[in-house]
């Protein structure tokens, strides 16, 4: 992830400050920093070598100086949970359990760099995070998931069945729409409705076809659009994990359905089969 963050932020260290939110992404923003550590000393260690005929104090100083800068801008009530938190209650909830910290962002020069564990539904985003960094004013917002797109629901005990929900497929199906492609919308649902009644072992995950004309990049700058709350002006950008960075990172996984839509069980098809169904004929129900 850290290329796809250096290239938002142009390289800016100096201007950049990096923090995460929820309280559950300091495992992985503890691999960020290391990362960025690491980042910093190779770099070091090139200008030592481009200047090591003049390394005056003043330029050892201004060597040493370049690392990257921490903070803790946000804070949760880590006794709130919106994620398992009922529908109609989860809004109400969002714009009530973060503070922030003024004073740490400079105005207009600062980056902000926000690191989450993952965006499913977009929704403490674009209803309280969002707005709320919105008022310190930085340059550039980049919100970052260390977990790739949620695309394909999980029926294995999480409660996170109904694909409409999902931030991804939300701006999937913005984007056919947006391209003139809605017919794939349709395509899938007559595929979808053609294998209803056939067995859980050869249902077919056709629900891929929503994603394949768009690539992560452009799945994301749709999220990043439809996470943005009205009113707010300063230039936001998401950025998600790639699956292929994910196994890279985790190379032991149990799985990746909720990525790759890959389900461990022929169940896990068919359940994805009927949850399409259920979006198309707008049927607001969990599987």
């Amino acid at each position: 992830m850290l290329p796809h963050v250096l290239k938002a932020i142009d390289n800016d260290l100096k201007n950049t400050i990096f923090s995460y939110i929820p309280n559950t992404a300091q495992v992985a923003y503890n691999g960020l920093f290391d990362a960025l550590r690491k980042h910093c000393n190779d770099y070091k260690k090139e200008l030592i070598l481009q200047h090591q005929n003049n390394l005056t104090p003043d330029v050892v100083d201004n060597i040493l100086s370049i690392m990257p800068r921490f903070d803790l801008v946000a804070v949760k009530d880590t006794k709130l949970r919106t994620f398992i938190t009922e529908d109609k209650q989860r809004d109400e909830l969002t714009a009530h359990i973060y503070d922030i910290t003024y004073g740490v962002v400079n105005k207009g020069t600062d980056n902000l760099v926000i690191l989450d564990d993952s965006i499913v539904r977009g929704t403490t985003l674009k209803q309280s995070i969002i707005r709320m960094l919105n008022r310190l004013q930085p340059r550039k917002l980049i919100i970052a998931s260390s977990a790739p797109q949620v695309r394909y629901p999980d029926f294995y005990g999480i409660d996170m069945s109904r694909l409409g929900d999902f931030i991804a497929f939300q701006a999937a199906i913005a984007l056919l729409k947006e391209k003139g492609k809605q017919h794939i919308i349709q395509d899938v649902y007559k595929k979808c409705k053609a294998q209803e009644n056939k067995p859980k072992e050869d249902i077919i995950n056709y629900v891929k076809e929503i994603y394949k004309p768009f690539t992560v990049e452009e799945v994301s700058q749709k999220i990043a659009e439809l996470v943005r709350p009205e009113n707010t002006n300063i230039p936001l950008e998401v950025i998600y994990n790639k699956v292929e960075d994910l196994h890279n990172a985790c190379p032991n996984h149990a799985g990746d359905w909720y990525f790759s839509g890959e389900y461990p069980t022929p169940g896990g098809y068919k359940t994805l089969n009927r949850a399409y169904i259920n979006y198309i004929e707008n049927r607001n129900v969990k599987l």
